[in-house]
This record gives C-alpha cells, structure tokens and sequence, in this order.
C-alpha cells in the first residue's frame, strides 16, 4: 500500500506499482508463498489482475484458488468461485491438512475477513509512494478492538517497508 493507505487508484490503476518490480527483489514472496496452499481473493482484485495479464489469473498456477463473488459461480481455469458463507470456506480449508491461507484484497475482503476474525495475521508491504486519494486497504470496517502483536520491520533498498503483525483474537 502507499504511505497514506492505498492499494490502487480509484479506477483501479496499479501503475504505480512498477517502479518497485523491477528491483530484482521479490520482497519475500517466495518465501511467504512457500508457507502457503490457498488463496483468496476478492473478485474485484481477481478481474484487475487478469486485465492486466492477458486473462489469466498467475496464482492459479502455484494455489488452490477461491474467487469471492456474488455473481459468478463454477470453476474455470483453476479458480473457485465462491459466493457462499466466508466463516465456512474459510473453517472448510482449515479442517483439511495443508499449509497457511493468503488472502489477497481488495480491501473490502480484507475488511469482510477482519470483522470475522479470520484473519491471523497480516504482511503490509508500505511503497515510499503517497497517492492522495484511491482505493484503501482499510476501508471503514466494524471492528472489535484489534490488539496487534509487531514483528521487526524489513526494510528493502527501493525504499520499501514491510511491515508483520499478528492479530490477537
């Protein structure tokens, strides 16, 4: 996100985005990414980043991957489309063997899985970027009081931070 809280423009532009992907850094996502088995992703988030690959959807090939969408339904081209109950899907790959969930936005998931308590932790890559005005990764939610539990920052040379905090339920 940048520095005042955006994860893209208001009309879903991500451009600002590439002055940071040519680093020859991956920012610890292969890492992460090798913890992990599942991933969820809001349908918003999942049509601007197949506008932007050509149509296809890239982590369809690595995860096990569910769609939250109300309108659409089936699968296709390794996706899930999910429309049912979060808490279910969610305690549904929970009660399976295998590695960690990634929820990957927009921020109205992020704020659907924060409200639920379903969220265990987050990883918040802050771009030494200010946007003024856009799409939040916190949009208002109704949230308990959230206790957050700090891991030490990583601190990349583009300028980069990463910030990790565990959520106390």
């Amino acid at each position: 996100m940048s520095v005042d809280g955006f994860i893209a423009t208001n009309n879903d532009r991500l451009d600002f985005l590439d002055a940071f992907s040519d680093t020859g850094e991956d920012y610890g996502y292969t890492e992460f990414t090798s913890q992990v088995d599942t991933y969820i992703v809001g349908r918003k988030t999942y049509d601007v980043v197949c506008g932007l690959t050509g149509g296809s959807f890239p982590p369809a090939n690595q995860f096990k991957c569910y769609v939250l969408s109300k309108t659409r339904s089936g699968e296709e081209n390794g996706i899930t489309y999910y429309s049912g109950d979060i808490e279910e899907l969610v305690e549904s790959i929970k009660s399976k063997p295998g590695k960690h969930i990634y929820c990957d936005g927009g921020g109205e998931i992020v704020r659907l899985l924060l409200e639920k308590n379903l969220i265990d932790e987050l990883i918040i890559s802050v771009l030494p970027i200010l946007l003024g005005d856009g799409k939040r990764l916190f949009p208002g939610a109704d949230l308990d009081l959230k206790q957050l539990t700090a891991a030490e920052p990583v601190r990349y040379k583009s300028g980069i931070v990463q910030l990790k905090y565990s959520i106390d339920n």
